[in-house]
């Protein structure tokens, strides 16, 4: 699964673990396959819908960031949590002391801020309960993850629907779509020119979806990338007022109005299958006939 032995460290920053077995599967897979885990107390710990006290939650972060025996901190879980702690972080202090920072979810107002304010790049992927933690893992994840852990530069090949030909690169950045809309107008939102925008969400109805992509579309942020990435939105209901509205209607609706090549099917998001995403690394896609090879570097 992995050439290389790393050292996993388990935290919450946001959210309480909702099933410790979930945390003590996770260690287990880790292990048996040569890695080691440290599990941070916050990953059992809860305070109110977090894991612990905002202050606790940042003394977390910095023993992940200080500990030598974690190459690669994980965050246990997403929910809320990142927001209240962006103004208190030491970027400085963070980018002084390389980690391999990996989550999904609420993790991405983290990794924009960590981006626009000190350049880190950080891992958009698996999570140590939702992935690593599954009763049933995915080998894909699995295998997509230590892909780019291993390699200076990973290659993805996988069906995309949208514009083709097309070839663009730029930077790769984005993540979950309502915490990349929560940033605008923030110091905490990268200021990325013909980057490569990925985007994913879950629970909103493809209106809200719709709303957050116009929210993007009127700060200019949109229009400022070489191409936008759409991933799994999962969890929602349409219902009897939709008459045919849905999200490939919304999506549709985006790309009459967007002046970038939109993307759907990227296999990234609160997914079972998913892969690992360097944000503040550089992408190449390159998509034709409804196939995409996207070629990730620039990330150590």
């Amino acid at each position: 699964m992995s050439d290389h032995a790393w050292h996993f460290g388990f935290y919450a920053p946001a959210g309480f673990a909702t099933e410790r077995a979930a945390l003590d599967r996770a260690v287990a897979r880790l292990t048996a396959l040569g890695h080691s885990v440290v599990i941070d107390p916050t990953a059992m710990s809860r305070e109110q819908r977090f894991s612990a006290s905002d202050d606790e939650r940042l003394a977390a972060i910095a023993r992940m960031a200080s500990a030598n025996d974690v190459d690669v901190a994980v965050a246990v879980r997403g929910g809320y949590g990142w927001s209240r702690l962006l103004g208190r972080l030491d970027y400085g202090a963070l980018a002084a002391q390389p980690k391999h920072w990996l989550g999904h979810s609420d993790f991405t107002a983290f990794q924009l801020a960590a981006l626009a304010r000190a350049g880190v790049v950080t891992f958009a992927g698996p999570m140590a309960a939702y992935d690593f933690g599954a009763e049933q893992p995915s080998a894909f994840t699995f295998e997509q993850c230590f892909g780019v852990l291993d390699n200076a530069a990973w290659e993805i090949e996988c069906p995309l629907d949208g514009p083709s030909p097309v070839v663009a690169q730029g930077t790769l950045w984005g993540g979950n779509l309502s915490l990349v809309a929560h940033l605008v107008g923030t110091p905490y939102l990268p200021d990325i020119v013909g980057g490569v925008l990925f985007l994913e969400d879950v629970g909103e109805h493809p209106y809200r979806i719709e709303r957050l992509l116009y929210q993007l579309l009127h700060a200019g942020v949109l229009e400022r990338q070489r191409a936008v990435l759409l991933g799994a939105f999962t969890d929602y209901q349409l219902t009897g007022s939709d008459e045919g509205y849905d999200l490939a209607a919304a999506v549709a609706h985006l790309r009459a109005r967007a002046r970038v090549p939109v993307y759907t099917g990227l296999p990234f998001g609160h997914v079972r299958d998913k892969i690992t995403l360097p944000v503040g690394g550089r992408c190449m896609l390159e998509a034709r006939d409804g196939m995409a090879r996207l070629t990730l570097s620039h990330y150590r």
